[in-house]
């Protein structure tokens, strides 16, 4: 998949991009919402693999350009009957708070509800994080579910979570 929208890029993850990936998910102050305040110590060979691994019929990770350049991840797992859950990371803290958020998930459920014929579409997030859930209500998320104290992080501390979904009929587009 590639989409594209005022400067904007969305595309499928290459081999070449395991090193920037890698970067990403082993800078803790990145991964820290994701419960890895001590990031995630993969290696770019590892990253490689299992960027070659993916296909549209299961998983794929994406790159996100602002200007062609890399700002930021998403991905999608296809989890069966139509439905697929997706993560998204802006990752560059010079692009975050700017609006991207919505424009990018716009983007890119849009492609997933036309070009990949998904029909729901599952999220989760720390529920300390407030800014997420209101841009993903906006986009016409409803809270399905508070998961308390239900998972810790890498320094043993206790997380909530909540989570989303979002159905065709009650997407909001932001284009």
């Amino acid at each position: 998949m590639e989409l594209k929208y005022n400067g904007i890029t969305i595309r499928n993850a290459r081999i070449e991009d395991a090193k920037q990936l890698c970067n990403w998910w082993n800078n803790g102050s990145i991964m820290l919402h994701a419960g890895y305040p001590n990031g995630l110590g993969t290696t770019i060979e590892k990253v490689a693999g299992e960027i070659k691994e993916e296909s549209d019929e299961t998983m794929r990770r994406h790159i996100i350009l602002f200007d062609d350049i890399a700002i930021g991840e998403m991905n999608y797992r296809n989890i069966g009957n139509k439905t697929c859950e997706i993560g998204i990371k802006i990752c560059d803290t010079d692009m975050q708070n700017k609006g991207l958020g919505k424009i990018i998930l716009s983007l890119f459920i849009e492609g997933l509800f036309n070009e990949f014929g998904y029909e729901k579409i599952l999220l989760n997030t720390n529920l300390n994080n407030k800014r997420a859930q209101h841009v993903y209500e906006q986009l016409g998320f409803r809270k399905i579910k508070i998961n308390v104290d239900s998972w810790r992080d890498q320094l043993g501390n206790l997380q909530s979570s909540v989570d989303y979904e979002l159905t065709k009929p009650n997407f909001v587009y932001y284009l």
